[in-house]
């Protein structure tokens, strides 16, 4: 009786830790650094979704919903990026791993690398925003100016337009009282009648002109500035809805950007199609 010994060659077990820190953090980077290139391209380009300029509240909704759809396009292009360099630079998982574990595992490094990018571009651009406001407002710093001022600067300016020149920071406080009477106004219980009565008086004592001209004043100026806070808070709503949005949308392209990857790690085609696991 004939016997023969084989040697049946066992492939080496790689990357069995459920999580590979390394590819999520270099697909986090890459996600981040696309993303703030193409935010600051968009924001060149006028297609960004809130701008420094007081202009903007009179920009289309037209305009806000192509912003929202570069936003959009913006996340898919970025995350997908970073998802899939999340899942092509990991290691190989155990040969005998079932296809739709190693896809779990690829999906959730493309998570992983999302919520990441998520973080640092955040706080990148909540830094840049905080020194750009801190910059365009510390000429007009004042003890007595009011936080709301900047949107209703314009219905301020022709408030108190006159032929007096007033003294040199004589106005501050007279200015910044306006200005809390107008944002009062354009909530929802609205300017009381002792409120515009006294905002009539204090514009023809500040510019000289006569009583009815100061009362028709101080309606334009609560009417400008009603419509100033309403359009403010709609581009506050399509912000906020857009990147919402934009952000949900990036984590399914980061998911499935990083299964593809991971199978171009292994030599597999990916497939064009979501499935769900099927299970025996």
């Amino acid at each position: 009786m004939e016997t023969s010994d084989r040697v049946v060659a066992v492939p080496a077990e790689t990357g069995t830790a459920f999580f590979q820190w390394t590819p999520v953090v270099a697909g986090a980077f890459v996600a981040s650094a696309v993303s703030l290139i193409l935010l600051a391209f968009g924001a060149s380009i006028g297609l960004s979704i809130v701008s420094s300029s007081p202009t903007w509240r009179d920009a289309s909704a037209a305009l806000a919903l192509l912003s929202g759809l570069y936003l959009l396009l913006s996340a898919l292009l970025s995350f997908g990026v970073g998802g899939y360099v999340a899942g092509r630079l990991r290691e190989r998982w155990h040969p005998g791993a079932h296809s739709d574990v190693v896809e779990f595992r690829d999906g959730t490094h493309g998570v992983l690398a999302w919520a990441l990018a998520v973080v640092i571009t955040g706080v990148v651009a909540a830094a840049a925003a905080a020194s750009i406001g801190s910059r365009a407002a510390a000429p007009a710093a004042s003890p007595a100016a009011t936080a709301g001022e900047p949107l209703i600067a314009y219905e301020l300016d022709r408030l108190f337009r006159g032929d007096r020149r007033p003294v040199e920071g004589e106005i501050a406080y007279n200015r910044a009282e306006a200005g809390r009477i107008l944002l009062r106004a354009a909530g929802r219980q609205g300017i009381t009648a002792d409120d515009r009565a006294y905002l009539a008086r204090l514009i023809a004592a500040r510019t000289g002109i006569a009583p009815p001209d100061a009362e028709r004043r101080a309606d334009e100026a609560i009417a400008g500035a009603t419509t100033a806070v309403q359009k403010a808070r709609r581009s506050a709503v399509i912000l906020g809805f857009s990147t919402a949005v934009a952000l949900l949308v990036g984590a399914v392209a980061a998911w499935y950007t990083a299964c593809v990857g991971g199978r171009h790690r292994d030599d597999v085609a990916p497939s064009l199609t979501w499935r769900f696991p099927q299970h025996v």
